[in-house]
């Protein structure tokens, strides 16, 4: 067992979920049922297991919470704004994907609520998830040309 004498940060992860559909691009958010941001709307998400890698632990999380069992999910980059999670020092590692299809999703574990919203008609979001969304609108844009993304 190791010690420090100095602090770590946690590491989470996000997953932001795009869909295509007739009426043009639905993102899936997360109800958070505990503070922080208790009732807020976020990405499905959460901290990463001693034993697990960041793409493992972002399959769990996403499972867990909203029941979609995804793979294909896509690196976006880490974001570590020293006051990003009033709970602790707090790093998170954020994927996206695409799909072209809105499946069923039903809310479980830290959810209160798992729903698809349209890209344009977003609630506020928990967390620093605006800036994660902004940059995932920046590396999949390409990727949905015809969209309203």
């Amino acid at each position: 067992m190791y010690s420090y004498d100095y602090p770590h940060p946690a590491v989470t992860v996000d997953a932001v979920v795009f869909a295509r559909c007739e009426r043009g691009v639905k993102v899936l958010l997360i109800e958070r049922r505990h503070e922080p941001f208790k009732g807020m709307w976020a990405f499905p998400g959460g901290f990463i297991n001693i034993d697990e890698t960041a793409e493992s632990a972002v399959r769990r999380e996403l499972e867990e919470e909203t029941g979609l069992r995804l793979h294909g999910l896509r690196q976006i980059g880490a974001f570590t704004a020293v006051d990003r999670d009033p709970r602790e020092r707090v790093i998170t590692i954020a994927f996206y994907t695409i799909i072209d299809h809105i499946p069923t999703v039903c809310a479980a574990d830290d959810a209160a609520k798992a729903q698809w919203f349209d890209f344009d008609r977003l609630p506020p979001l928990a967390f620093d998830h605006a800036d994660i969304l902004r940059r995932a609108r920046q590396v999949a844009k390409f990727l949905l040309m015809n969209e309203n993304l």
